[in-house]
């Protein structure tokens, strides 16, 4: 187990750097996160941020990668839809990647 230091607040993360708890997440968080993937966020990744903590308040479960999919979809169009599009935002695992970013639990499906 480690901790991200955040605005001088220690964070912690289980050994695969998920939040282990959920409630300190927030956007500066979410950018420390996504720094330690070395991914730059954009609106594009907000976008997709934001969907997957919908999912998981709907469902309470992070979703693996084809449930994902047909949910941005549903709510973005099929041109976003598409496992490329999270591919080239979110790699090499959007799934994993993009829920660890948005503060939430690892797939439970994804090795």
């Amino acid at each position: 187990m480690s901790n991200l230091n955040v605005n001088g607040q220690e964070i912690p993360l289980d050994k695969e750097g998920y939040l282990r708890n959920l409630n300190d997440w927030n956007r500066d968080v979410a950018e420390a996160l996504a720094r330690a993937e070395e991914i730059e966020l954009s609106n594009a990744h907000w976008e997709v941020i934001e969907l997957l903590q919908e999912f998981y308040r709907l469902f309470e479960l992070s979703p693996a990668m084809r449930p994902l999919v047909k949910f941005i979809g549903q709510r973005l169009g099929p041109e976003k839809g598409r496992s490329i599009y999270l591919m080239q935002l979110f790699p090499p695992s959007p799934a994993k990647v993009a829920s660890k970013i948005a503060g939430l639990p690892k797939p439970t499906n994804c090795l």
